[in-house]
């Protein structure tokens, strides 16, 4: 969840699979790796959500020669579960020495400050921990939500934006401990109860690290800190193929009958080349930008992203990685570089 969309630790030690490795087609997953393929193509469109697969795609890198340290930096970086705490902890390192007050400070987010958001952080996990490890109780939990969005965002962050800075930070801390280790444990396979429909724990994962780097973007561009990141970011960039429909479906669209594919750059230079080959829409770019553009919060006309095809230049206005209402995003020129 986000508040665009309102108004318009340890982890398994699974092993790092090959990038094109067969995945499971109908979970869209195998382990802790996570595929990219698209929604399928029914009637019933409107009802896809992250985690269902008709065919896998497959990601092609092109790599730079690194250090055998960079080198062993990468692998560890290959399991989900294993950046999503990374995710975490940096998102983390922006709040963990602020003076009271500064958890104040607004964020682009209209009417939320950086307390909002982490609590909005805290909250979300907590629902992520119970899927994954109290499937009842999330069950029960979704059956009390009443149907405005706006109201479940409000009420789920509650408890935590009522608290002081350092008992908030400490809540969310827990809550993100909680749900690495819960997501970490799921077999392999096993679908969690979710918003829509049920997700494979490394789906999940990576929603929530759709999440750390959205909410995390906020709080950087309030507090006028420039993030660095990582080929973690990877796992956004599949996460956006996966969902490539969302921001039709978001604004009662449909979505077209056509394919997509990514050829971004890596923070650390590589070539991901995610989606079908034969794809006709591309989008180019740097995968920053590219993961900017999915969690909204950049404009199109802020970033450096290149299409090729009509509907790829369509998708630049509509693009977003979460279910929901789009909300007005951010406004042209408002980080303009």
């Amino acid at each position: 969840m986000s508040p665009d969309r309102r108004h318009g630790g340890s982890h398994s030690g699974r092993r790092h699979r090959p990038l094109d490795a067969p995945m499971m087609r109908e979970a869209g997953c195998q382990g802790s790796r996570l595929t990219i393929p698209y929604p399928p193509r029914t009637p019933d469109r409107a009802a896809a959500v992250a985690g269902v697969a008709q065919s896998p795609s497959r990601v092609q890198r092109v790599r730079p020669k690194v250090s055998q340290q960079r080198e062993d930096e990468r692998v560890a970086e290959q399991d989900i579960f294993a950046a999503l705490k990374a995710e975490g902890e940096s998102v983390d390192h922006l709040v963990a020495g602020l003076a009271e007050d500064a958890w104040e400070t607004p964020t682009p987010a209209e009417g939320w400050t950086v307390a909002h958001q982490i609590a909005h952080l805290a909250a979300t996990f907590r629902m992520a921990g119970l899927a994954a490890a109290a499937p009842d109780e999330f069950r029960r939990m979704m059956s009390q939500m009443s149907d405005s969005f706006e109201s479940n965002v409000q009420a789920a962050m509650a408890p935590y934006v009522a608290q002081p800075p350092h008992r908030l930070l400490a809540a969310w801390r827990d809550e993100r401990a909680t749900t690495e280790k819960a997501l970490a444990a799921v077999a392999d396979g096993t679908l969690l109860p979710w918003l829509v429909r049920p997700i494979p724990a490394p789906v999940l994962a990576a929603a929530g690290m759709m999440e750390l780097f959205g909410h995390g973007q906020d709080i950087a561009d309030a507090l006028g800190t420039q993030r660095e990141h990582s080929d973690r970011l990877r796992y956004l960039v599949e996460f956006a193929l996966r969902t490539w429909d969302f921001g039709y479906l978001a604004r009662g669209l449909e979505a077209p009958d056509t394919r997509f594919q990514f050829r971004v750059t890596a923070p650390s230079g590589a070539l991901w080349q995610i989606g079908p080959v034969e794809a006709e829409q591309t989008i180019t770019g740097s995968a920053t930008d590219l993961c900017l553009l999915v969690t909204r919060r950049r404009h199109r006309d802020d970033l450096a992203l290149k299409t090729a095809g009509d509907e790829a230049d369509r998708w630049l206005d509509l693009a977003q990685a979460y279910r929901g209402p789009a909300g007005p995003g951010r406004r042209p020129g408002q980080f303009a570089r």
